[in-house]
């Protein structure tokens, strides 16, 4: 195992939770106060960050925090360290704290904030409730002669390319002939400059998503035998990758929603819900969203949620939810806290994986802001 560096962490961090998922505008994601240009030994993984959560980081020995919550959510005006906010933005500097947030990047990722929710509350056959990121496949047909298909074909694969759905290495070939002329001032593979040359050749296709391009052309070009090698790239219509936020699910058994929402205060810890409806419904298909979901009852309902699950709702909101027929839990914003633990899991198995030797450790400040009597 070796030391890391914060880079290294966060780059580790963004390959299962990139900022490309971001699904809000202008979300304020990524390194928010400090540097990640330094060693760090200990990271803290929290789901807010404020002058307990400050304190604890320093008491417990961490270079960097990792949060859900961004600290720093709109420009600042200024940095006055006479207000609560620049009281803590000094605090995390003067002891050389950097921190980092992931917000609906984290809330979209597989394995994010929804997925552990949808993991808290046991939903089966989980999927997608709005899909917001997806990729469009790419095609390349690159032509190689037929000694060197093999060996190509491998190189692809190791690359990345030609992986659709739960099979790798899927290509396609097909035989042909090549033709060339090399001219002054090649240095030709096959032939001989100023003489027309046919060769068995084979057309190697694969897929890749776009985002591989640059990775999957790098790879080709340095494994193709060929001085000027040939080969196609298309966009493809159809679609991979796909990412989206909230989660739609179905419970093991139905019960009904007065059942439910105390399975949701057991299984979210939490000391008490909102609800809207009758108590009596019988809950089976069930939508989750962390945090705000006020704006998506419409899509919960369509997709055929029984209830749906989510926090900060609306008066008036939850007078549409009743209108169209959709069963609420409110549990309230703070059940993201679920992040902490699943965070911190993951990272820890990352840098393992990676043998970087890094201790990540759960906050154990209680951010929640509401008192319930």
């Amino acid at each position: 195992m070796k030391r890391a560096n914060g880079n290294e962490i966060i780059q580790l961090f963004e390959s299962w939770s990139p900022k490309k998922l971001a699904c809000m505008e202008n979300d304020p994601i990524g390194l928010a106060i400090g540097t990640l240009n330094k060693e760090v030994t200990k990271v803290l993984v929290t789901l807010d960050v404020n002058e307990s959560v400050a304190d604890e980081a320093i008491e417990k020995g961490c270079q960097l925090i990792i949060a859900h919550h961004p600290p720093i959510f709109r420009k600042l005006a200024n940095l006055r360290t006479d207000t609560p906010s620049g009281k803590l933005y000094e605090k995390l500097i003067k002891n050389d704290i950097a921190v980092y947030a992931a917000h609906t990047n984290l809330d979209v990722a597989k394995g994010g904030v929804n997925d552990l929710l949808a993991e808290a509350l046991k939903l089966q056959n989980c999927e997608i409730l709005e899909k917001t990121y997806s990729e469009h496949l790419m095609k390349l047909a690159v032509f190689v002669p037929d000694d060197y298909a093999d060996e190509l074909r491998f190189v692809l694969a190791k690359a990345g390319a030609g992986k659709i759905g739960d099979y790798d290495s899927c290509s396609y070939s097909t035989d042909g002939k090549g033709r060339f002329r090399p001219l002054e001032g090649a240095n030709p593979f096959i032939g001989n400059v100023g003489e027309i040359e046919v060769t068995d050749e084979e057309k190697v296709e694969v897929v890749f998503p776009t985002s591989m391009k640059n990775r999957i052309l790098k790879a080709m070009l340095n494994a193709h035998p060929y001085e000027e090698p040939a080969y196609d790239l298309y966009t493809l219509a159809q679609e991979t990758n796909e990412y989206g936020i909230g989660r739609i699910g179905t419970l093991s058994e139905p019960m009904t929603l007065r059942q439910f929402a105390e399975y949701v205060k057991i299984q979210l810890n939490v000391p008490v819900v909102r609800i809207v409806g009758n108590e009596d419904d019988q809950i089976s298909k069930v939508a989750v969203l962390g945090g705000d979901g006020n704006k998506y009852i419409h899509i919960a309902k369509r997709a055929g949620a029984d209830v749906f699950v989510t926090g900060d709702m609306y008066f008036h909101t939850a007078q549409d939810a009743q209108a169209i027929g959709l069963n609420i839990v409110d549990p309230g914003h703070h059940v993201e806290k679920v992040m902490i633990k699943g965070v911190a899991e993951k990272m820890t198995a990352l840098c393992e994986n990676a043998k970087l030797s890094v201790e990540f450790i759960e906050s154990e400040i209680n951010t929640e802001p509401f008192i319930f009597i």
